[in-house]
């Protein structure tokens, strides 16, 4: 979502999934994420502008959190190696709405793509 909105390597192939005919969901916690990102590099007023510009582009905020939801995600944090708890909702979620996760971050993504965790589209 921050390089679509700071139109990055990789914007090109986000814009495409906004586009797309399938519904593009962001868990809040990730929504989170892009808010502190343009609040520590510009200001509150510029992350307030990115929220609402993901949403008229498409993408539909989700604050899944019942139990099975928070113990997936614990499991996830446990199980897995080096990745961020923003990840592991992110992960949670798109296995909920059997859905594919799209990421920059090759880092910690490679190793979860390799063990077929949840489905995952990397934009660059």
């Amino acid at each position: 979502m921050i390089a679509y909105l700071r139109d990055e390597t990789g914007a090109d192939a986000v814009e495409e999934l906004l586009n797309d005919e399938e519904d593009c969901l962001a868990h809040a916690v990730n929504l989170c994420e892009v808010y502190y990102d343009f609040i520590r590099s510009e200001d509150e007023p510029t992350a307030n502008e990115a929220i609402e510009d993901l949403k008229s582009s498409g993408v539909i905020p989700r604050g899944d959190i019942d139990e099975e939801f928070w113990q997936e995600v614990g499991r996830y944090k446990g199980n897995i190696r080096r990745v961020s708890l923003a990840d592991c909702f992110a992960i949670a979620l798109a296995n909920r709405v059997e859905g594919e996760l799209a990421t920059s971050d090759h880092g910690e993504f490679d190793p979860i793509a390799a063990q077929n965790i949840c489905r995952i589209r990397f934009i660059r």
